[in-house]
């Protein structure tokens, strides 16, 4: 719960520097349990819309998390050396989730780099 604290709190819209595999990955899963809990409360409460597949709960908070959402992933992108311009091949389908996929799951580059110094130094 930390982690997706920091990301929301403290660097809401920091696209610069590094995020470690462990930010993104519990920043994503903190993420995800709380929209699925929203769309439980929506389900119930009947906010859902089956059509667009997006509740009242959820959809607000989709769009509160979105910046910081984006942000984690490009620093995520920074620590593979990796400009966050490559955010953009997601939108390929298929094909570009996998590859985003990759690059989320790839090691820290060791040592220092364009983007700042390595965050698992840090920690």
């Amino acid at each position: 719960m930390n982690w997706f604290l920091v990301a929301v709190k403290q660097k809401y819209a920091d696209f610069s520097g590094r995020a470690r595999r462990r930010e993104y990955w519990f920043f994503l899963l903190v993420y995800l349990l709380i929209n699925i809990a929203l769309l439980v409360v929506d389900n119930l409460l009947g906010w859902f819309d089956a059509d667009s597949g997006v509740g009242v709960l959820s959809g607000i908070f989709t769009l509160a998390l979105l910046i910081p959402s984006l942000s984690v992933a490009v620093r995520r992108l920074h620590d593979t050396d990796r400009s966050g311009w490559w955010l953009l091949i997601g939108l390929i389908p298929l094909i570009g989730g996998i590859v985003l996929l990759v690059f989320f799951v790839q090691d820290s580059q060791t040592g220092a780099n364009r983007f700042g110094p390595n965050p698992k130094g840090a920690a």
